[in-house]
């Protein structure tokens, strides 16, 4: 039998340990589901649920029939910092500040901007990060676990991300919060690893992207690396729902599975146009969740007003996104978005050449801000493309050049006007899915120019975009041209964060984008 004083420092043990446990879940709501966000590198609906003819895909596939696809899903911009960095934020990049590559010593404007592992802590959830993160700073991200934190581009124990992941969701009873980011289908296009795919798909059975207008055969094994990666990335993630059943904790856990945005290759990543911004995502909540396809635009941005509210966790004021709750069962929602906006800005220093869009369900319509001027991207995308060709077939030797100034119409001057863009490039998604023809200039859809310009410069204004002010678009142009190489990019540091930041005054505007 314990004495009174041994019984009385047990009760006050207790009544320590009820109060703590208390305290670590005070902010928690009740029932609030654990978060899975799956992140692929490198890749547009190239996905079999898309319908893409060539994709090995049966876990997505699954995934997809367990939830929603939304079929017009789109990044705010094509470049994997950006990208990233909106999507833990909220933010549009012109409100974030990271405008190219964390490897360019790019970033935030402000380390305190909110975020969601930030968020989700302060209401009580462990927080894990698998794969990279390459936002800056990263001391902004305070992710309780943080495994494989590089890149990975070599590929190396992949076995591990389903190993940590399993560890991270089985080490804790309360709510998580976890982000796993593989490096699958980011260059370069390695054509099995660790025995994955099984059977690798050849030259023989795949065809270029749509988007790109051309499909010269000598690039074909180049295109079935891509879908090889497509398929290992998909093996990975099914090894990772089964590590999330495993753990007792699926019909618990919201899944998200997008794509950073699309692939590296011409026409996609490092551009506005769709192969580069429409992306694959995917969401599953059991219970919660009614599987079904929606086709209203969302974009990433959307994600942590969502999240956070599927949390129960205190809203962000001024995020310009939209909860997707209404979305969750079938029906149409009368007052959801009619235009969704994307941009671009950097990826190296090397690469500015700022532009922005907007689209509705049938047209869409880009601004270029240096018109007429030379993209830079069109010239790097081409050398890479050409080092990834010599890769998958060392034997073969292809001018680029050569082969799009033999491209057929419109074809050939969607590939001109891509290197030189004009002021304005308008499409008709409708009939030209692939943005070959533009109708800027075709006096039938004056009104339809007219209208999308007036809504993508009311965007602007709203986001607080810094570069409607060409001063400061003039001095963001001279800060990185002096910039040539990463070294100098450690060496110099950037300044824009300092003039370019209005995140003071997008407070002013809770009402944001909608």
């Amino acid at each position: 039998m314990l004495s009174i004083v041994n019984r009385s420092v047990l009760l006050m043990k207790m009544r320590i340990l009820i109060v703590s446990l208390s305290l670590l879940g005070l902010h928690l709501k009740a029932g609030a589901p654990n978060i899975l966000l799956i992140v692929s590198e490198d890749n547009g609906p190239e996905i079999g649920c898309y319908g893409d003819p060539y994709a090995r895909t049966p876990n997505l596939d699954r995934l997809a029939s367990e939830g929603i696809r939304f079929d017009r899903a789109f990044v705010p911009q094509a470049g994997c910092s950006q990208s990233r960095a909106s999507i833990l934020t909220g933010l549009y990049p012109h409100q974030h500040g990271q405008i190219g590559l964390a490897t360019w010593q790019f970033r935030l404007y402000d380390e305190r901007t909110p975020n969601l592992p930030r968020s989700l802590k302060a209401c009580g959830y462990r927080t894990g990060l698998i794969g990279k993160l390459h936002i800056n700073p990263a001391s902004a991200f305070p992710f309780d676990v943080h495994k494989i934190p590089n890149a990975n581009f070599k590929r190396e124990g992949l076995d591990r991300y389903a190993a940590y992941a399993s560890a991270f969701m089985t080490a804790g009873s309360r709510p998580f919060f976890l982000s796993v980011n593989y490096p699958d289908p980011h260059d370069p296009w390695v054509r099995q690893v660790e025995g994955l795919p099984e059977r690798p798909q050849t030259g023989q059975e795949v065809r270029a992207m749509p988007f790109m207008g051309i499909d010269p055969p000598a690039w074909r094994e180049m295109i079935a690396d891509y879908y090889n990666c497509i398929n290992r990335m998909d093996t990975m993630v099914g090894d990772l729902l089964a590590a999330l059943d495993a753990s007792g904790k699926a019909d618990d856990t919201i899944v998200v599975y997008l794509g950073d945005h699309g692939v590296d290759m011409l026409r996609g990543k490092r551009t506005c146009y769709e192969g580069g911004v429409r992306i694959p995502l995917l969401i599953r909540w059991p219970g919660h969740i009614v599987p079904q396809v929606r086709e209203e635009l969302v974009s990433t941005i959307d994600l942590m007003p969502t999240l956070l509210t599927a949390a129960g966790a205190v809203s962000v004021a001024g995020l310009p996104g939209r909860d997707w709750h209404a979305l969750f069962q079938p029906g149409d929602v009368a007052d959801w978005r009619r235009y969704v906006f994307t941009e671009y800005h950097a990826h190296a220093a090397k690469n500015f050449f700022p532009q922005r869009a907007v689209r509705n369900r049938r047209f869409k319509l880009i601004e270029s801000l240096f018109p007429g001027s030379e993209h830079p991207d069109f010239a790097s995308t081409l050398n890479k493309m050409v080092g990834e060709v010599k890769n998958s077939s060392p034997h073969v030797d292809i001018d680029f050049e050569a082969l799009l100034s033999m491209a057929p119409e419109p074809v050939a001057s969607a590939y001109a006007r891509m290197r030189h863009p004009p002021r304005y490039e308008l499409y008709d998604l409708e009939s030209d899915p692939y943005e070959f023809r533009n109708l800027a200039e075709n006096s039938e859809f004056e009104a339809v120019r007219t209208e999308l310009a007036q809504q993508l410069n009311d965007w602007r204004r709203q986001s607080q975009d810094p570069l409607l002010d060409d001063d400061l678009l003039r001095r963001l142009a001279r800060e990185l041209g002096k910039v040539t190489s990463k070294k100098a990019a450690r060496e110099r540091g950037w300044r824009y964060p300092t003039y370019l930041n209005r995140m003071g005054e997008l407070g002013k505007n809770e009402k944001g984008v909608r």
